[in-house]
């Protein structure tokens, strides 16, 4: 009875080490998949300029996580980008948002490496399918055209 007893016992430990090196080589396995398609589906940025000299009187603008905010206490001091000049951000493709005092939207930059953004702004922002976001209005005015969303739920 005692040799069942001790061999039992070893034949426990046995497993759970056969056990636990299949967990970390499965676990070693997948950390390699992930890290081989996260490099083939690097893409690189693009050079995607924000022109907002139209805007009149010059502002402030920012694109969070990418350019210095526009929120601090002394904007005059602050290295937020001024509308007095346009900028080129390197942008990968994905979704942002313009941020200005009195105006912000989202745009998108495609895999291709040009600006996207809703229809309903076509009358402050110009430049869809380029590589330019062109940002003409320092305010939204209400806009008279058809939603790009359902108005039902």
């Amino acid at each position: 009875m005692a040799y069942d007893y001790l061999s039992i016992r070893l034949c426990s430990r046995i497993h759970r080490t056969i056990l636990a090196s299949a967990c970390l080589a499965l676990s070693a396995l997948i950390g390699f998949i992930a890290s081989a398609q996260s490099r083939e589906t690097t893409v690189s940025p693009y050079s995607i300029t924000i022109d907002a000299t139209s805007i009149v009187s010059q502002s402030w603008w920012t694109v969070p996580g990418i350019t210095p905010s526009i929120w601090t206490s002394d904007p005059e001091s602050s290295d937020a980008y001024r509308t007095s000049e346009p900028r080129v951000l390197e942008l990968a493709p994905g979704q942002y948002k313009f941020i200005s005092f009195t105006f912000d939207f989202p745009f998108t930059v495609t895999r291709e490496g040009a600006v996207d953004f809703s229809h309903t702004l076509d009358q402050c922002v110009g430049g869809r399918g380029t590589n330019t976001l062109i940002v003409r209005c320092k305010r939204t005015y209400p806009y008279g055209g058809e939603p790009e969303y359902s108005l039902t739920p």
